[in-house]
């Protein structure tokens, strides 16, 4: 009865092997030029209509002093969508943002090159099928209050809720910066400690996180230390 059972078992793991394999080549046929990562995976795909569609690395050089860097995400319908991580050319994570509608949406963070966070931004994306959107935002005269209202769109994300700027050498906020639908209302100095050699500055949990799956996975990146 257990061999029975065993065999079985078998013949269900293959039919989900070649349902998947088989529905992994449908996709890539629908697609009009794609390239296969080192992985497997289909990446970079451009459908019949010319869209970028599912999962891209772009790469940018350096250009006039600006590092360049590589971005890895989803495309739907050739817009940005979901959570985008940006890469040194190193293989250090930089950044991690958030996308909809192929705007910037939600908190955006942006870290140094020893995994520090340095900049967090807060964005809110429109809809761009829409002249005006309708929008429920934080009341910045009073918090955990929230209120209705309705803005033109421009077909850009716009700057909303918190900025914050920190020390690269300390880690603790230099500046705040309170924005409300991209109108400026406020803007902070905190505190600047002084370093102190004896004392890591912690790293944020997506910096953590990668690190741990890259060495899982053995994959090669700098954390910026001075051995």
């Amino acid at each position: 009865m257990i061999f029975v059972t065993f065999i079985e078992m078998r013949k269900i793991v293959l039919f989900l092997l070649c349902a998947l394999l088989i529905g992994l080549s449908g996709y890539s046929q629908r697609l009009q030029g794609y390239t296969i990562g080192p992985r497997g995976d289909t990446l970079n795909g451009v459908d019949q209509k010319g869209q970028k569609q599912g999962k891209w690395v772009n790469h940018f050089d350096e250009v006039r002093g600006e590092p360049g860097y590589e971005e890895e995400g989803i495309y739907k319908d050739n817009r940005k969508e979901g959570e985008w991580r940006l890469f040194s050319l190193e293989g250090d994570l930089i950044g991690v943002e958030y996308y909809k509608w192929g705007n910037k949406s939600g908190v955006c963070q942006y870290y140094g090159i020893n995994g520090t966070l340095l900049r967090e931004e807060s964005w809110i994306a429109l809809n761009p099928n829409k002249v005006y959107d309708t929008l429920v935002v934080e009341d910045v005269d009073q918090p955990d209050k929230y209120k209705t209202v309705v803005v033109k769109n421009e077909g850009v994300a716009i700057k909303d809720g918190v900025w914050k700027f920190y020390d690269p050498m300390t880690g603790t906020l230099a500046r705040s910066e309170t924005w409300d639908l991209g109108k400026l209302q406020k803007s902070q100095f905190g505190q600047r400690a002084l370093p102190d050699s004896t004392q890591a500055v912690a790293k944020p949990k997506e910096v953590l996180d990668f690190e741990k799956k890259a060495a899982k996975h053995k994959i090669k990146y700098q954390d910026g230390s001075v051995h």
